[in-house]
């Protein structure tokens, strides 16, 4: 029945008109979201009306919720969770696989003399024509190579030009959080003069959209509020658009890699030792912190203040990415540090309950090492939200040890300069490009550097096929979210049993009792069952297995004759999961005003994600069955649930004999929608769903939907895998007879 696909598949003329991008698009969506309920084929679970207890259709999670922290109770069980959640931060922001390093072209001008330090303007190219601009202090007196600091400023106004004003700064000595009516205008160059009085180098660096970053302008970068219907397009596309979530670009994925590149700046200064690196920011300049920190080896010390803690977790668009926080919080990411030395602070905002909520966990993680005098908290809740002489006097005491600094701990006043003394562009440094055209000559950039290199990841042997793996596995599996279920997590509850002859019809519901999820089934179970099973999957739920007149389809009612127990399944939102006349159109979001995918898709698994775990758990209730000897296992996806069953591929298929998927040529890229029931934050990055498709060597393959030519990542994995003659091209249809007999006949 299996035969190698040299490329071309057997296509009928209404299939390769069919297989269009935007045709296939367009009829997947039409069947997937627009499936009701009023005239219900399927014999139900639930009483009409009645809803699954499932905790999906609990209200959502955003930024402003609760992420406690339980950390392992041993050191092998954190490095594994440690390397997930490090895995999981790479592919949010875009950074899996790692752009490739272009050269920097540093210019360093216009250097301020002020004694025992000097201040330089600084930029550089973190991307081909993208600049990160700043200040570099540097300490007069020579000590031969000396530590690297890097200072993101956070959401103070204007940034490195940030000055309070007289009136505040005489507010902020009155109240002990300042001491010099000059220096204490600017908290953020304050910690920089001191460090390079130290005897530090010290960056201190723009955030996108702040002081000379202008190429994205601060409403786009930090304060995005509406959809851009001219960005959002399948070439060229901006930020925030559903094409620049489906490939994983953001904001705090640029600025992160902004951070990245920092440190790559920092070390090629000859006076820079690169073994003596560090971190320090507040507020959004604490979230680059403690990202730079879990995602970067070569910092050997960090210190975000004021943002650590188990409540709000950044409220600004440039701290927030899909997929970045979903099962995981700030504590969590701060804790990737252990063992290395680490400071925190907490004051009279979010951060305020760090003593008892989110340190002591931290502190456990550090326990773990043996080193829990490496990791410290400065509670001062009588300040406001801060980086004050309090919590800066707190990083030096930490940083100066480890990074070998002199020991002048207490701050001096300082001569603070003015914004025209630190600003990088002038008549002979020219401002470089920006707005909408940039932002897509950018993105255009970000997207073909990752693809480049996926593309010279395609294997041609096993050998490479493993570098293939490493690379995709990690990124497909941090877009799904889920791995396959561990024996015991789900398990089958029967609620009704009736004889239609020479078979059993069952309903009732499978389990994920690990994620408390509930999904309705029924079970058609030939009386003299062969040990083969089929999950019937459909874009109308288990309706799908049934005629307009409540008869099982005669390709089901075959498949049962046969000895073939089918099991059919409302996924999420489909069924069962409406109410009478509902439909899945439009997915939930939080209640943010900002049309920003990540504020709801940071926090929560998309309905695309969770109806692919939904597959994982109808194929792990049935594969760990252990009452039942199942011989054989294939699952089938069609009518618009093709989809959901290629991205589910890679995950399932050590664990099911046979796949038979139409995809309609359906693909994540093209989804226009946010809140599209077919919306997946990654699901095009790693070639879309050719790309899952690809990982699923381990199972034969009947697959239709894909034109005439095989995709490339599919055709070469299997071929590298020596599996070639496991795929089955068909045209749509005749793909479920053809998958039929395969499961017959086995």
């Amino acid at each position: 029945m299996f035969h190698r696909c040299s490329g071309i598949r057997r296509c009928s003329g209404i299939q390769r008109a069919r297989a269009t991008a935007g045709t296939c698009l367009a009829l997947c969506l039409l069947i997937f979201q627009s499936a009701r309920v009023a005239s219900a084929q399927a014999p139900r679970v639930l009483p009409l009306g009645e809803l699954p207890a499932d905790s999906r259709l609990q209200p959502l999670k955003d930024l402003n919720g609760y992420f406690p922290f339980k950390p392992p109770s041993t050191l092998e069980a954190w490095e594994a969770r440690r390397a997930l959640v490090k895995s999981q931060l790479l592919v949010a922001t875009g950074l899996w696989p790692m752009p490739k390093a272009t050269p920097l072209n540093p210019v360093v001008h216009g250097k301020v003399d002020l004694g025992d330090y000097t201040v330089e303007r600084v930029y550089f190219e973190s991307m081909p024509g993208f600049y990160v601009t700043g200040s570099l202090y540097r300490p007069t007196e020579s000590r031969g190579k000396t530590a690297g600091i890097l200072c993101p400023h956070g959401h103070w106004e204007n940034g490195r030009f940030y000055d309070c004003g007289e009136e505040e700064v005489e507010r902020q000595i009155g109240i002990d959080a300042e001491a010099f009516p000059e220096g204490g205008r600017s908290p953020l160059q304050s910690r920089c003069v001191q460090l390079a009085r130290m005897g530090a180098v010290v960056f201190h660096y723009d955030m996108i959209g702040y002081a000379d970053s202008q190429q994205i302008s601060h409403d786009v970068a930090h304060r995005f509020t509406k959809q851009r219907s001219e960005m959002n397009q399948e070439s060229r596309w901006g930020l925030f658009s559903p094409q620049a979530e489906s490939h994983l670009q953001s904001v705090m994925g640029l600025q992160t890699y902004n951070s990245i590149r920092a440190l790559d700046f920092l070390e090629t200064l000859p006076d820079v030792d690169p073994n003596r690196l560090a971190v320090t920011g507040a507020s959004g300049g604490g979230t680059q912190t403690f990202m730079l920190a879990a995602l970067d080896s070569r910092i050997k010390t960090a210190f975000p203040a004021v943002m650590v803690s188990t409540a709000m977790q950044g409220g600004c668009t440039c701290e927030n990415s899909s997929l970045l926080r979903i099962d995981t919080g700030n504590v969590e990411i701060a804790a990737l540090f252990a063992p290395k030395p680490l400071g925190v602070t907490a004051a009279n905002d979010w951060t305020k309950e760090m003593e008892t909520k989110g340190f002591p966990q931290l502190k456990a993680v550090y326990q773990l090492y043996d080193a829990a005098e490496k990791v410290s908290l400065t509670s001062r809740v009588e300040f406001g939200h801060n980086y004050n002489q309090v919590g800066r006097d707190a990083m030096y005491h930490i940083f100066q040890p480890v990074l070998g600094l002199a020991s002048n701990f207490d701050e001096k006043d300082y001569r603070r300069l003015s914004k025209e003394e630190m600003t990088v562009w002038d008549a002979d440094h020219p401002a470089p490009l920006a707005g909408e055209e940039f932002e897509r000559d950018l993105l255009e950039w970000w997207h073909r550097e990752t693809q480049n290199q996926l593309e010279q990841l395609i294997p041609d042997n096993q050998g490479a096929l493993k570098d293939y793996r490493a690379v995709l596995d990690d990124g497909v599996r941090a877009v799904v979210g889920r791995e396959f279920p561990e024996s015991g997590e789900t398990l089958w509850e029967l609620v009704e049993k009736v004889d239609r002859g020479d078979s059993l019809q069952m309903t009732g519901w499978i389990r994920n009792v690990e994620h408390d999820e509930t999904l309705p089934v029924v079970f058609l179970y030939p009386k003299v069952w062969n040990g083969k099973v089929v999950i019937w999957l459909d874009g109308r739920g288990k309706n799908g297995l049934y005629d307009e007149d409540g008869k099982p389809k005669a390709a089901v009612a075959r498949l049962v004759s046969a000895g073939v127990a089918v099991v059919g399944a409302d996924l999420l939102m489909q069924g069962e999961f409406l109410k009478e006349s509902e439909n899945a159109g439009k997915t939930r979001r939080v209640a943010n005003p900002r049309e920003a995918a990540a504020y709801t898709f940071g926090y929560n698994h998309s309905l695309a994600a969770q109806r692919v775990h939904d597959v994982l758990t109808l194929a792990g209730m049935i594969a760990r069955d252990e009452s039942h000897e199942v011989e054989f296992l294939a699952i089938l996806g069609t009518h618009g649930a093709g989809a959901a069953l290629a991205t589910a591929a890679p995950l399932i298929s050590e664990h099911v004999d046979l796949i038979g998927v139409d995809t309609e040529g359906f693909r994540y890229g093209n989804v226009k929608d946010l809140h599209d029931p077919s919306f997946l934050p990654g699901g095009a990055r790693y070639f879309d769903l050719p790309g899952f498709i690809s990982l699923a060597t381990q199972s034969r393959l009947v697959l239709a939907g894909e034109g005439e030519t095989l995709p490339r990542p599919i055709g070469q994995c299997f071929k590298a895998a020596g599996k070639l003659q496991s795929i089955e091209c068909v045209s749509e249809e005749n793909l479920v007879s053809e998958f039929s007999s395969t499961v017959i006949e086995q």
